[in-house]
């Protein structure tokens, strides 16, 4: 198992770290990213604790990826119902975000930085533009990358069956906190 998760974060990272020799490579494996959806009818929200992430402080490059199926719902007919019926789990097994760290800042000095990514979202096999505006605090080790923003579930064709469209937000709001170990 531990070689394939190695395998699902070093081959879509490959792009990062094959352009140049004196790089610095911030990179995790135990990266967390929520999800929650209010409606008036239900709350759902679920965490995901194997985010791979890894960002190149040469090239400001990014990339993030997780398996869907490592998401856990305190209620586990809902986490069977969002990787079966809704994240077809099985066809489209992860999501990702490629792209590049915008400005000049130097996030590896010690710090807090604002910090703003654009690139590609891919979820359910729909890839769309992104931009991610985030926090970094860096001690120069370590870089904590702090992130919040929306997805809207039909942009990535999620669809909601209406018998339970009033329980399910047509946004998700997602939450993430990477701590990004120095290579």
């Amino acid at each position: 198992m531990k070689k394939l998760i190695l395998i699902l974060l070093v081959v879509p990272f490959h792009f990062l770290i094959s352009s140049g020799n004196a790089q610095t490579l911030f990179s995790t494996s135990a990266g967390e990213v929520s999800f929650y959806s209010y409606t008036p009818v239900e709350d759902i929200n679920a965490v995901n604790k194997k985010i791979g992430s890894i960002i190149n402080s040469e090239t400001r490059e990014v990339a993030v990826q997780m398996r869907m199926t490592d998401f856990s719902f305190p209620n586990k007919l809902m986490q069977e119902h969002f990787n079966e019926n809704y994240l077809e789990s099985e066809k489209y097994p992860t999501a990702s975000f490629r792209g590049k760290i915008t400005g000049n800042e130097d996030f590896t000095l010690p710090g807090n930085h604002a910090v703003k990514a654009t690139g590609k979202m891919k979820i359910h096999g729909v890839e769309k533009p992104m931009e991610l505006v985030g926090q970094i605090n860096s001690d120069g080790k370590v870089l904590k990358l702090k992130l919040e923003f929306l997805i809207k579930l039909a942009d990535y064709k999620i669809e909601i069956p209406t018998l339970v469209f009033a329980k399910i937000a047509e946004e998700i709001q997602v939450k993430g906190v990477l701590d990004l170990v120095k290579k």
